[in-house]
């Protein structure tokens, strides 16, 4: 062989190794990590926030998307009759019209019994599955409880780790059959989460309990919803499977390892083990485009002026849906010490900030329902409204639009603090919290704080 071809093979190998390097590159999260402040000052002991987060990644246009293993629960109780249910339906099927025939679907109908009317299938047939939905018909009471655990189980059936494995649960009531509790619902949510199951939940109108729902979904890693109209549970499913259609990973895990001298403090809104100066956050799955984050409060011993320090080593690990793999990604975070207060207090990290203001609110938005929840109108209106202008001048600060808009869903909810009022404005409370506290979904430029209501 020439020398000439020997060196044109050599680099068309060359070119192909660098070609699929980079394509396995593109199928990957992203992995950030950075500290509310770049500089701190020196020789004494202080607090900093940690941002650390996974970016889903588009799925390649030759990969086949992920499958998806779906059970949808509906609630069939006699409260959901007329419109509610029509508009189910519709919704339902719309849902199943998304699906390809290597999706595996399930439908299952509760009252105060529980029937699963389509079984854990592959669609290879979706007119039969669209049938049995049209024959739903409202009846009875609210076993909410039983209705989950019934779609899990029909989730169980096709359980894969390469498949988005959901129960998408929509009710417009209490439970009132059953286990009924927050705490009940949010273990079963836990439970399934460790299965490898999340639960999104639809709460439609304003008779539903939003604190069970909200749990359950939050313990197993899904998205809540509140569906103020009928007419809006169409656009609910479809943003939902927006999602459910576009999983990239599974499996997402933090882990945060602080250096000698640091002590992690606490994580923001997010359950946690903290195990000495480890911690270790589930985020469960990943879809295109998200990014899922945690903040975590360091204390950092004291440092001399000038000097540089690694203060934590993080590390992101995720079950790949494109290449099957188990990917993991690590970083490092490090700070520097000034003897001077200016340049400590020029150092702001601009996507750091956000972050920790947003999660900091988020708990103090929670305080204030729970203040307003005791009968606290007074002390909750005020807690709301501080914390609207402090994310209002953080917002105008970083010219943060997201920090403006969580500022707009305070202000509205300290004006609608008086009974009467509050009912509806709790459940569109606990929704919003449920989005920043998960980075569930953003809104929706039609999601937009809406102008208070004067009481």
């Amino acid at each position: 062989m020439s020398t000439c071809h020997s060196t044109a093979r050599w680099a068309l190998a060359l070119f192909c190794a660098l070609a699929i390097g980079a394509h396995l590159q593109a199928a990957q999260a992203t992995l950030s990590a950075s500290v509310t402040k770049t500089v701190i000052e020196s020789d004494k002991k202080q607090t900093v926030f940690l941002k650390v987060g996974l970016t889903g990644f588009a799925m390649e246009a030759e990969h086949k998307r992920a499958g998806v293993n779906v059970a949808l629960v509906i609630d069939r109780s006699g409260s959901m009759v007329g419109e509610k249910m029509e508009r189910a339906k519709e919704a339902a099927i719309v849902a199943v019209d998304r699906l390809n025939a290597d999706d595996i679907v399930s439908v299952i109908v509760f009252d105060h019994t529980v029937e699963v009317l389509v079984p854990s299938t592959k669609l290879t047939d979706k007119e039969a599955v669209r049938k049995a939905i049209r024959t739903i018909t409202a009846r009875g009471q609210t076993a909410l409880f039983a209705g989950v655990s019934k779609g899990a189980e029909e989730v169980r059936k096709f359980k894969q780790r390469d498949r988005l494995n959901r129960v998408i649960l929509l009710t417009d009531g209490q439970a009132n059959v059953g286990p009924s509790s927050p705490s009940d619902l949010g273990y079963l949510g836990e439970s399934l989460r460790k299965e490898g199951i999340s639960v999104s939940t639809m709460g439609l109108g304003s008779d539903y309990n939003e604190d069970l729902l909200a749990k359950l979904a939050a313990k197993s890693e899904g998205s809540h919803s509140f569906i103020e109209k009928a007419s809006d549970i169409a656009r609910l499913f479809n943003l939902e499977f927006d999602d459910v259609l576009s999983i990239c990973a599974q499996e997402a895990v933090i882990k945060i390892e602080c250096s000698p001298g640091v002590r992690p403090v606490r994580v923001l809104n997010r359950d946690n083990d903290m195990d000495g100066r480890t911690v270790t956050v589930p985020l469960s799955q990943l879809f295109a485009g998200q990014e899922k984050f945690m903040v975590l409060e360091v204390e950092i011993a004291p440092g001399k002026d000038g000097e540089s320090r690694q203060i934590a080593k993080v590390t992101g690990t995720y079950a790949n849906m494109s290449t099957k793999a188990a990917d993991q990604l690590t970083s490092t975070v490090s700070i520097a010490f000034s003897s001077s207060k200016e340049k400590a207090d020029k150092s702001d990290n601009r996507e750091a900030m956000i972050a920790a203001v947003e999660q900091i609110a988020l708990e103090k938005n929670k305080l204030a329902t729970q203040m307003r929840d005791e009968g606290k109108i007074v002390e909750a209106s005020k807690v709301f409204a501080e914390n609207a202008a402090v994310l209002n001048r953080f917002g105008d600060k970083y010219s943060s639009q997201n920090l403006r808009d969580h500022a707009g869903y305070n202000s509205r909810a300290q004006l609608n603090v008086a009974p009467g009022l509050w009912e509806a404005e709790r459940k569109n409370l606990i929704n919003n919290q449920d989005v920043y506290q998960n980075q569930a979904r953003p809104p929706e430029a039609s999601e937009v704080p809406r102008p208070p209501r004067a009481r």
